[in-house]
């Protein structure tokens, strides 16, 4: 089968040690400090077979690139690649992604049914491969697995015509047929990313109550389902920063009140001026430039009549912030950082979201074929116009 692949070459920056879950030449935790020179295209790959009686085949009907597989192939001046987390390659790239259950071993129990998965079933797939059984696991955190496996990262993943997996990560998409027609699998694959930003905005930032106000900074993929869950979620004021202009604009269509050009405007006085000095319960960083506006988040929490606040770090960066204890400390604010998606009954809530009219497909900018992925892979590098590029398989 066709499947688009990254390859790159295992070179340790100079101060680089190997850690106790790295496996020399093959697999690190911390990408940008070991893989040069990526190179990804499209390549023959053998189709996945179940090997274990948990197994299912799905036939990908969808799969949207995320700024992680942009990263996996960016590199920085020294070709180094910019991604500074779990990979392993080569590896099949692709990890938002829906299909169609074509087989199933005997025991790839249905959560929705409590039953075997049937033939032709649409699903939608955790890419967080967590073990179930470590310390994080048991504790209730499989995000933060200490056996983690990742689809499209160090394992195979759906930038291909067929991928395997346990059917413990994967969700049907059932509920979501009526409500999206021809769009089902589109919808299926904005599961995934948006489930990223429910997990930092509910869960690790502990939501907020229907009258609060929000920031969100950034205004990719994962911020533009912020801001739709956080409006389905009661806030009053939901104000997004971003220097796109049709990013700002799919904002506004997801629910946002006020959108900020921070390249043309004030962000700190701007936020103080809709908020009516009140400034923000929760801030979400998603602009994977901390060091750029932690100074700006600080301010409004400094200067804001609101106290408790609470910022969240969803966007991957190897950045040092400039914090100012200070500020956190006298205007009784927080940190959280926030990885993944898995957990707390997140996917399913997200379809039901998603059914009950939260329809994240507006996202979409360009459907496009697998032999374009490469393409759209280094364009997305650059191109601010393009929200979510999506395959499509027929």
């Amino acid at each position: 089968m066709k499947a688009v692949r990254l390859h790159a070459k295992w070179d340790p920056r100079p101060d680089f040690k190997l850690g106790p879950k790295d496996v020399e030449g093959k697999l690190t935790w911390l990408g940008s400090k070991v893989w040069r020179y990526p190179e990804v295209r499209v390549e023959e790959a053998p189709e996945p077979k179940i090997e274990k009686p948990t197994e299912i085949i799905i036939k990908v009907r969808a799969c949207g690139i995320c700024g992680s597989d942009v990263h996996m192939a960016q590199t920085d001046d020294e070709g180094y690649i910019l991604y500074p987390g779990l990979t392993g390659f080569p590896v099949t790239l692709g990890h938002e992604f829906s299909g169609v259950v074509v087989e199933a071993g005997p025991e790839a129990i249905n959560r929705r049914t409590n039953r075997r998965f049937e033939i032709g079933e649409p699903v939608c797939v955790e890419e967080m491969l967590w073990c179930g059984h470590c310390r994080p696991c048991a504790e209730g955190f499989p995000n933060h697995c200490e056996n983690l496996n990742e689809l499209g990262f160090n394992v195979d993943g759906a930038f291909a015509e067929y991928v395997k997996v346990d059917a413990k990560y994967a969700w049907s998409l059932r509920e979501l047929e009526d409500k999206y027609g021809d769009r089902l699998f589109l919808a299926g694959s904005l599961v995934e990313p948006t489930s990223v930003a429910y997990n930092a905005v509910i869960v690790r930032g502990g939501g907020i109550r229907p009258g609060d106000n929000v920031v969100i900074l950034g205004g990719g993929p994962i911020g533009l389902a912020a801001v739709a869950i956080l409006k389905h979620a009661g806030a009053a004021k939901v104000i997004l920063s971003e220097p796109s202009e049709t990013r700002r604009n799919l904002a506004k269509q997801l629910g946002a009140d006020h959108v900020i050009d921070p390249t043309k405007e004030n962000f700190v006085e701007a936020v103080l001026d809709y908020t009516n000095g009140l400034g923000a319960k929760l801030f979400l960083e998603a602009t994977g430039v901390p060091q750029i506006v932690w100074p700006q988040i600080e301010e409004v929490i400094w200067r804001a009549r609101g106290i408790n606040a609470t910022v969240v770090i969803v966007a991957r960066a190897d950045a040092k912030i400039p914090l100012t204890g200070e500020v956190f400390q006298v205007r009784r604010a927080q940190i959280v950082g926030s990885q993944g998606h898995s957990g707390h009954g997140t996917f399913p809530r997200v379809i039901s979201l998603m059914a009950s009219g939260m329809d994240m497909t507006k996202i979409i900018s360009k459907t496009v074929s697998m032999e374009e992925i490469p393409e759209y892979i280094k364009r997305l590098q650059t191109d601010k116009s393009l929200v979510k590029v999506t395959m499509v398989n027929e």
